[in-house]
């Protein structure tokens, strides 16, 4: 019998938290977690939910920004030609991801689908539990059950604008028999995203009343309104957009650079309305995204000042998310967020002539161990509530209400206010700004999927690289490999390690 790894997720988990049929024969292990021994009181859920935000770290640590940034004209690969292992990132960054009958063994691709299934099997099984058990509160398990829902549809939300078409699991997996399922369309799994999140909606706290860093029904509701967005459902999103605006606690950051959270600070702030959680320290629940993007080669003396560390030691290698020439020119005469997002680096080892790199400024933040950082990753913020509602509102002819919140934002950015006046002008305005303002946030290769401008974006973005690497971090000599740009699909593949385990794709 076939099974996809969501077996190893959803199965695992589920045998591990569900006991044998009730016959003369079982025996209910004491010392060991089952059906029987947990999920019998408020704390076992409560400790459940926790374990199905734990993916999200590795996830947007990891992942997430290669699939979401690097594959865009933001960011890039800094070459190192005597660092050969680059093909996974590489091929993402250069749109050149292999792909046959519909799956690729890109690895990226296929630890974005994993870490996706596995939020799904941890909340499947306190879904399905959950109305079995009578808690202290309502108010408890209502906020358990929300951030469930929430996390599946966030999970849901990322596989369907990844993948498309992907498997579709709503009730935990019991045997191989159910751990293969047929690939659901991508207007049923957004269907399913806006059921599980208009769920949440109902049932979670407003952030003033949330424990901080917990989804928010601020949070389910901008998740609602990005996949209206998708759909131009404008009107709908628009409704889920006001209510976050008018009804809840939100407010921008006076200081574009304090939207983003320090190591040990600022945390979940004012700005945020959801962000992963990251600690930093021995407990297991550290990032290390600077060093991740950071150029290299970098000696210990270049690194220091970036990480502001005790103990900075030299990086190899190659290293990714670099800030590209374009995104650098997106920024006007004048923009803070440019400073406060880009930085740049002086590599001494580098073998181009010129030595200077930029980097991503907005998430070196101090930290005291070397690779071990503690700051947030913004998923959603208030300022992008402003700008989808701007976006919204002016695709439904309501360019008047539209302007001053987009001039919410570039006032705090010390910019002028926009000089856009017709729905075109400000469509096209609202489009640019989205980019500087959510740079590095993995949100620029989505933008341009639901906008339709993959074609006019990427393929000029990819002949500038081909006809200029040195200006894109080659070394004299280094080009792009041949295959570079030659896949420009909306979707990712699925991973082929799946298609070996399920009959389905």
């Amino acid at each position: 019998m076939k099974i996809k790894f969501i077996t190893t997720g959803l199965l695992a988990l589920t045998l591990a938290l569900t006991g044998c049929e009730k016959d003369f024969l079982t025996v209910v292990p004491e010392t060991a977690l089952s059906s029987a021994t947990f999920f019998t009181k408020d704390t076992d859920f409560q400790q459940a939910v926790n374990g199905a935000y734990v993916p999200l770290r590795p996830m947007f640590n990891e992942r997430a920004w290669i699939l979401g940034e690097m594959h865009s004209d933001n960011t890039y690969y800094a070459r190192n030609v005597l660092f050969g292992a680059v093909e996974n990132t590489q091929n993402v960054a250069d749109f050149a991801v292999p792909k046959s009958n519909g799956v690729t063994p890109n690895d990226n691709v296929l630890w974005m689908y994993r870490f996706s299934y596995q939020i799904i099997a941890r909340t499947n099984e306190i879904l399905s539990r959950i109305d079995n058990v009578t808690f202290t509160s309502q108010d408890v398990k209502n906020n358990v059950k929300g951030q469930a829902h929430f996390l599946r549809a966030f999970a849901y939300f990322q596989l369907v604008r990844h993948y498309g078409k992907v498997p579709m699991h709503l009730t935990p997996v019991t045997g191989r028999e159910d751990a293969a399922a047929p690939l659901a369309s991508v207007d049923e799994g957004f269907a399913q995203v806006i059921k599980d999140a208009t769920e949440a909606a109902k049932l979670l706290p407003k952030k003033a009343a949330q424990e901080a860093g917990r989804a928010t029904s601020g949070a389910a509701k901008t998740l609602l309104a990005d996949v209206y967005m998708i759909q131009k459902k404008w009107a709908d999103a628009e409704a889920q957009l006001r209510d976050v605006v008018n009804n809840d606690t939100y407010r921008l950051m006076p200081d574009y650079n304090d939207a983003f959270s320090f190591t040990s600070a600022n945390k979940n702030n004012a700005e945020s309305v959801f962000e992963v959680q990251y600690l930093e320290g021995a407990a297991g629940f550290n990032g290390n995204h600077i060093y991740r993007f950071v150029p290299t080669p970098i000696t210990a003396a270049e690194l220091a000042p970036i990480t502001g560390t005790s103990n900075p030691q030299p990086l190899s290698g190659e290293n990714n998310n670099i800030p590209t020439p374009d995104i650098i020119a997106a920024y006007e005469p004048g923009d803070k967020r440019l400073d406060a997002s880009i930085g740049y680096v002086t590599l001494s080892q580098s073998l181009r002539d010129d030595k200077r790199y930029p980097y991503i400024k907005k998430y070196a933040r101090p930290h005291a161990q070397h690779n071990n950082t503690g700051q947030n990753w913004p998923v959603y913020r208030y300022a992008e509530v402003l700008l989808l509602l701007a976006e919204a509102l002016n695709e439904q002819g309501k360019t008047g209400e539209a302007i001053p919140l987009l001039n919410q934002i570039r006032t705090r950015a010390g910019l002028a206010a926009t000089t856009a006046t017709s729905q075109t002008a400000l469509r096209e305005a609202i489009f640019r700004e989205r980019r500087v303002e959510l740079a590095f946030e993995n949100k620029r290769w989505f933008d341009i999927v639901r906008t339709g401008r993959v074609n006019e974006i990427i393929v000029p973005y990819g002949n500038r690289i081909k006809a200029n690497p040195q200006a894109y971090y080659f070394p004299a000599g280094a080009v792009p490999p041949p295959n570079a740009f030659t896949n420009l699909d909306i979707y990712y593949p699925l991973p082929a390690v799946e298609s070996d385990l399920t009959p389905h794709f």
